[in-house]
C-alpha cells in the first residue's frame, strides 16, 4: 500500500473495520506517513505497528481504526488522548472533532517535540499537547477518552474525568475495554487479543 486511500480501502474491504463516515474521512485526511519516523517511512501504510522513540510505537492502523470505531467521537466532543505518542490518533481525533477539542498527554519529551512539529503541517486549532504523566487539569471532564498504552487496571483518575454519557477506550493487559458512563454507572465491554506498550 502506497497511500492513505489504499490503506482506507484495505481497512474497509479486507479488514471490515472502518464503517463510520467521519472516521473514514479522518483516515483519508491524516496521512500516517507524516507520523512515522524517517527510518520507517517506506512502511508507513503497512498494517502493523512501527517503532518511534524511546521503545514506543505508532499503533497498527487496524487497531487504531478499531479503537476509534468503539470510541465514536463526535464533531463537538471534548477528547482526552492519553499516551498520544506520535500524535497520529490525536490528529485523527482532531479531524473528527472539528467543533470540539483534543487534549493529548505524552510522557516522552522527544515524542511531544515530534508531535508538535508534525501537527504544525495540518494547522489544527483544536489540539493541546502536554508533556506530562497526569491529566493537565484534574477537574476537567471529557466526552471521550482514548488511551493508547496498556494499563494494569483502569486508573481512577480517568474514570473521574468522564462526563456522564462519556465513553473511554483503554487497553488493559491484552484486551481493549470500552467503558461507558450512564447515569453515574459504568458499563464495560471487553475485546480480546491486542498488544500495546505499557502505560506509565
Amino acid at each position: 500500500m502506497d497511500s492513505s486511500r489504499e490503506l482506507v480501502e484495505y481497512l474497509i474491504k479486507q479488514r471490515g473495520i472502518l464503517k463510520t463516515d467521519c472516521i473514514i474521512d479522518a483516515f483519508l485526511h491524516v496521512d500516517r506517513a507524516d507520523f512515522v519516523v524517517e527510518k520507517f517511512k517506506k512502511e508507513s501504510y503497512g498494517d502493523y505497528p512501527l517503532p518511534t522513540f524511546a521503545n514506543q510505537t505508532i499503533s497498527q492502523p487496524y487497531t487504531v481504526a478499531f479503537m476509534l470505531e468503539l470510541l465514536s467521537p463526535l464533531s463537538d466532543s471534548l477528547i482526552l488522548d492519553v499516551g498520544c505518542g506520535s500524535c497520529y490518533t490525536t490528529a485523527l481525533l482532531a479531524s473528527i472533532a472539528k467543533k470540539g477539542r483534543v487534549v493529548g498527554v505524552e510522557i516522552v519529551e522527544k515524542l511531544v517535540e515530534f508531535c508538535k512539529r508534525t501537527l504544525s503541517k495540518y494547522g489544527f486549532d483544536n489540539i493541546e499537547i502536554y508533556n506530562a504523566d497526569k491529566i493537565p487539569d484534574k477537574n476537567a471532564k471529557y466526552d471521550r477518552i482514548l488511551v493508547s498504552a496498556s494499563a494494569k487496571s483502569i486508573p481512577d483518575e480517568l474514570i473521574n474525568a468522564m462526563k456522564d454519557n462519556a465513553k473511554m477506550v483503554i487497553p488493559v493487559q491484552s484486551s481493549i475495554l470500552l467503558i461507558e458512563k450512564r447515569g453515574g454507572k459504568l458499563f464495560e465491554k471487553e475485546f480480546y487479543g491486542f498488544a500495546f506498550v505499557e502505560l506509565r
